[in-house]
């Protein structure tokens, strides 16, 4: 949002400095007055939209702040339940393990066995 108001008053400025700087152009000092009038105007009321809108920026860098929080919990949060899920993982794995260790005994028990027939 900074970059944007930014980029306004930029432009503003440049528009600003070209009318101001074109109003010795006129021949008609009625017309003249009448820009000039019309350009204090307009600087007048720019004034107050830019006013305005810096005003709602700060008004958005709290929310941002609290919003940003949030995500970051959360992100966080889901980590730990990421985390805490491996754990329901292990059970399951733990079996699997027991499960092919059992069965490398019953293997080895049978190699065992067949060793001691051949001798």
């Amino acid at each position: 949002m900074r970059e944007h108001i930014d980029d306004v008053e930029d432009v503003a400025e440049a528009l600003f400095d070209e009318w101001q700087s074109e109003l010795d152009q006129y021949s008609d000092d009625n017309l003249r007055r009448a820009s000039k009038n019309k350009l204090d105007e307009t600087r007048r009321r720019y004034k107050q939209l830019i006013s305005a809108m810096k005003r709602a920026e700060k008004k958005l860098d709290p929310v941002l702040s609290v919003f940003r929080d949030q995500v970051l919990f959360l992100k966080h949060n889901l980590n730990a339940q990421a985390i805490a899920s491996l754990q329901d993982e292990l059970v399951p794995i733990e079996t699997d393990v027991a499960s092919v260790i059992s069965e490398m005994e019953a293997s080895i028990r049978e190699a065992d066995a067949f060793i001691k027939e051949m001798g």
